[in-house]
């Protein structure tokens, strides 16, 4: 796989040893079970997979170029590059301004910008309006377009479904970035609804099956679905993509469900169908290789015992958000953005992405411990988001060891990776 050249300060001393030590012992990347770090008194299980993917390290390669190459020019985003704070304020500090923030709420206006003006495209990519609106004013688009390489594999894949008359099922956050923008590729080839879960895929089946009234669809699905688009007939031949970074299991399971839908409504040879083939487009799942990777190194790590995880990432990352949800099913989770929200070892401020809100908790440290491990060694769960550097990483896992006594060090550690690969 392709090499990018990324600055030096978000390459890690310690993540990037480790991973480099599975690498070599795991080319193929079969084994997805977490590296544990045994330092005596903490014991850390770090996830297989997880930081920076092909996706952002291609749009960080190319931001710094931007910056680079136009030394006198004014330089904008259309939105943040990835969602992950300390790159977007990097590049900010370097004189970058964001057009519009992750919702699309316009930051910028339009008549600000003009041809002399250099236009990034973050990796999620962006909406066709948003181009046009950019090539009109005789930018170049393609110079600087970060989109991410599996996120265009989805537009391609709703384009081919829309030329086969399939309306397309988007699994994704209506106000994500890539889904605006998936939404607005695929809607320019195919009648197009988007859904966020399987509770939304289930009112959609109610609606094919006539269970709900057809006109009920147009509440329901407010402003997500495209314009003129006909109940009446959109519903008859479906075909579900997503956004990359949604769960893979939510994607699957709406698919499956959809499926036994247009089965049921539509069986072999009924009113001339020629049966499930025509009805519903069984699509491999459109979620990028990381975000499997990631996703699946994180199940191996709810096999393991551990007292609680630290998720580090953007409060606004989709990708990191899901890695939490799955966590939380075994483990008291911290989902934090940086080592600064571990404010001591008495307390931890962190995100529920359920409320939206900044928590603070005290004596995580101890509060977890289960009576029957109390006299074993604190064991933290410890992983990250697509779009955090792993010396993100690095700096969490050196301000928790800090707040052990007589521990080993790092480098004991990682000479004993080497030397005991299946430790």
């Amino acid at each position: 796989m392709k090499t990018f050249n990324i600055p030096d300060f978000y390459k890690s001393s310690i993540i990037a040893r480790i991973k480099e030590i599975r690498k070599t012992q795991d080319p193929k990347k079969k084994d997805f079970s977490p590296t544990m770090l045994d330092f005596g008194a903490v014991r850390f299980y770090i996830a297989r997979h997880f930081g920076f993917c092909y996706g952002v390290e291609n749009a960080i390669e190319i931001s710094y170029k931007a910056i680079e190459e136009n030394p006198n020019k004014k330089i904008y985003l259309l939105s943040q590059m990835i969602h992950n704070p300390s790159v977007n304020a990097d590049l900010q500090s370097k004189g970058i301004n964001f057009i519009m923030d992750t919702e699309g709420k316009q930051l910028i206006d339009w008549n600000e910008i003009n041809k002399e003006n250099i236009v990034i495209i973050p990796a999620f990519g962006t909406t066709l309006e948003t181009e046009k609106i950019l090539k009109d004013k005789g930018i170049e688009i393609q110079k600087y377009n970060t989109t991410c390489p599996f996120v265009e594999r989805v537009w391609k894949k709703s384009e081919k479904l829309g030329t086969e008359n399939y309306t397309i099922i988007i699994h994704g956050k209506a106000n994500h970035e890539e889904t605006r923008a998936t939404f607005s590729h695929s809607k320019s080839s195919a009648a197009s609804v988007i859904i966020k879960d399987l509770e939304d895929a289930k009112k959609l089946g109610q609606i094919i099956k006539g269970e709900i009234p057809a006109a009920s669809f147009y509440e329901i699905f407010k402003n997500r679905y495209s314009e003129n688009f006909d109940v009446s007939k959109d519903l008859q031949r479906i075909g579900v993509v997503n956004q990359t970074t949604m769960l893979a299991t939510d994607t699957q399971e709406i698919a499956d469900y959809l499926k036994q839908v247009m089965q049921s409504q539509f069986p072999p040879h009924r009113g001339g169908q020629v049966g499930l083939g025509a009805a519903f487009a069984d699509t491999r799942d459109t979620l990028c290789y990381a975000t499997n990777d990631n996703q699946d190194a994180t199940y191996s790590l709810l096999e393991q015992d551990a007292d609680f995880a630290i998720v580090v990432g953007g409060y606004n990352s989709s990708n990191t958000s899901h890695l939490v949800e799955l966590l939380e099913r075994k483990f008291p989770t911290y989902f934090i953005s940086s080592e600064k929200e571990i404010i001591s070892k008495n307390k931890i401020q962190h995100f529920n992405y359920h409320s939206q809100k900044l928590l603070t908790t005290e004596n995580y440290l101890s509060i977890n411990h289960q009576p029957s491990t109390i006299n074993h060694p604190t064991t933290i769960v410890l992983t990250s988001g697509a779009s955090c550097p792993d010396v993100e990483v690095d700096k969490v896992l050196n301000k928790l060891l800090s707040f052990f006594e007589d521990t080993k060090s790092v480098e004991e550690v990682i000479n004993n990776l080497k030397n005991y690969p299946n430790d």
